[in-house]
């Protein structure tokens, strides 16, 4: 049934609890779709570069990087897929710096917060007003902070509906001159807001510095942009702390900011890769291998091992790290310089141990760990939730609601902190559960991922709307139905 197209799946849809006596028989290995951060980031790059580049084993068929193709598209942009032996390529035309529409034009993202928050700066570089708008769940996340940042940089901007919220009409920048522009920003409730920020620095002259003020949100996104603009030939200085982010042209290019056409190779989606680490730290003796990646990637939430690692799971990976963590096995030497050599494989233990854990690194894993809290006997405390609150849907309300419904005990507030959760899952074995659940997923892909996590243990668990996982990564079905083939 899991093998079935998304259109064709059943609503509710079943998730069979793995053989009681075949748990721990599956070992598995797969490479998950192309990372949508890293896509959306370098398709936005590509799109504005000078030249065609070429983006190696993107993220294509999910609803994200859809709409993020297809706003650029209408925006001048013109791209083409080939594939070379099993890799696809997609190749890219560039606008050299400037959108080609010369009137006004509305990009519709639906609810791909990534695409919005990055074209809504990206539109500064345009010939004529671009109106970004999405679905009603987008005109009801916050764009306020972003268009505060904007104006620093002399934008004028319009809400078309509610103020602080899309739809929103961004006017080209006026002058893209002078010296390099210094942005003060505080918080910030996505660090999407820093990241679309500084994608754009390298087409004005000059650049930008940016001073980071309060507490820095989810640092390991915005590490990730300036580790990719630095791969693609920007230039860029930071400090430390992260505190103070420098980010201009190359130094080739001053008197003509931008970037050149550059080629890309895309990291298999990390986020993705949670749900099969923490299935196989679930299961014991199970083993899921996500291959192309390891400690060396881009993407914090590659570093999701080493939480399951600290609830008792056995974590191999290669390239090993330097400093190696209780439960993690070094695997034999061999090329670390070739990615596709990569890997990081969990393997279940006899017990999950709760744990007490920050996320504010790596926020998208919170409901995965959350989903695998629920069979560590004991209270597991999440930290570092906030950004939580404005994601697809209001994800701590949603896992409150929906873990509920099989006796876990979640608390939010915990001591008075409105960013902290506490997990205590039921006394007994949830496998001797027989009372039907359905779990409602707020049209919300991570948490029909994360809660098909518990019916790979629980029975008579049912998945509501299956087909929303098409937003990130549509073949996720089909690949959690492997599990059951190799158990078999």
């Amino acid at each position: 049934m899991l093998l079935r197209p998304l259109d064709q799946l059943p609503n509710p849809l079943p998730i069979p609890p793995l053989p009681r006596g075949k748990r721990g028989l599956f070992d598995v290995s797969l490479r998950t779709p192309g990372s949508k951060s890293l896509t959306n980031r370098a398709l936005l790059l590509a799109a504005l570069a000078d030249g065609e580049s070429t983006l190696r084993s993107p993220l294509l068929d999910a609803d994200d990087a859809i709409r993020m193709r297809g706003a650029l598209e209408q925006l001048g942009v013109s791209m083409s897929l080939t594939t070379e032996g099993t890799e696809d390529l997609l190749r890219v035309k560039g606008v050299g710096g400037t959108w080609r529409p010369t009137s006004e034009t509305t990009v519709n993202l639906n609810n791909a917060g990534t695409a919005t928050r990055f074209l809504a700066a990206a539109a500064l570089l345009g010939a004529a007003p671009i109106v970004i708008d999405g679905n009603a769940r987008m005109r009801e996340r916050p764009i306020g902070e972003l268009v505060e940042v904007l104006a620093q940089l002399g934008a004028r901007t319009e809400y078309v509906g509610r103020d602080g919220f899309p739809p929103i009409r961004i006017h080209p920048l006026a002058e893209r001159k002078g010296p390099g522009r210094v942005l003060e920003i505080p918080t910030t409730q996505s660090s999407q807001f820093i990241s679309a920020i500084v994608m754009i620095a390298p087409w004005l002259a000059g650049g930008l510095t940016i001073r980071l003020a309060g507490e820095i949100t989810s640092p390991t996104y915005i590490e990730m942009t300036i580790g990719l603009l630095q791969q693609v030939g920007a230039m860029v200085k930071t400090s430390e702390d992260l505190r103070v982010i420098r980010v201009g042209p190359p130094a080739a290019s001053i008197s003509n900011p931008g970037l050149k056409a550059f080629e890309y190779d895309v990291e298999p989606d990390a986020s993705g890769a949670t749900y099969f680490w923490a299935a196989a730290a679930t299961s014991p003796g199970s083993s899921a291998k996500v291959c192309g990646l390891s400690h060396r990637s881009l993407q914090g939430d590659a570093s999701f091992p080493s939480l399951l690692a600290r609830m008792g799971a056995i974590v191999e990976q290669h390239p090993a790290t330097q400093a190696v963590p209780h439960g993690v096995v070094v695997p034999a030497a061999r090329d670390e310089s070739d990615p596709r050599t990569h890997f990081i494989r969990t393997t279940g233990p006899s017990r999950l141990e709760p744990i007490m854990a920050d996320l504010s690194t790596m926020p998208d894993t919170a409901m995965t760990l959350a989903a695998v809290a629920c069979f560590a006997p004991g209270m597991s405390i999440l930290r570092g939730l906030r950004t939580l609150r404005v994601k697809e849907t209001d994800r701590i309300e949603a896992l409150r609601n929906e873990l509920t419904k099989i006796g876990v005990k979640v608390d939010c507030p915990v001591m008075g902190d409105h960013d902290v959760m506490a997990i205590t899952p039921p006394p007994g074995d949830m496998a001797l559960a027989s009372a039907r659940v359905d779990f409602d997923t707020y049209d919300d892909h991570r948490m029909a991922m994360s809660l098909a996590l518990i019916g790979l243990r629980r029975p008579n668990v049912f998945i509501k709307d299956p087909a929303c996982v098409a937003k990130t990564y549509p073949t996720f079905w089909q690949d959690l139905a492997r599990l059951y083939a190799v158990g078999s």
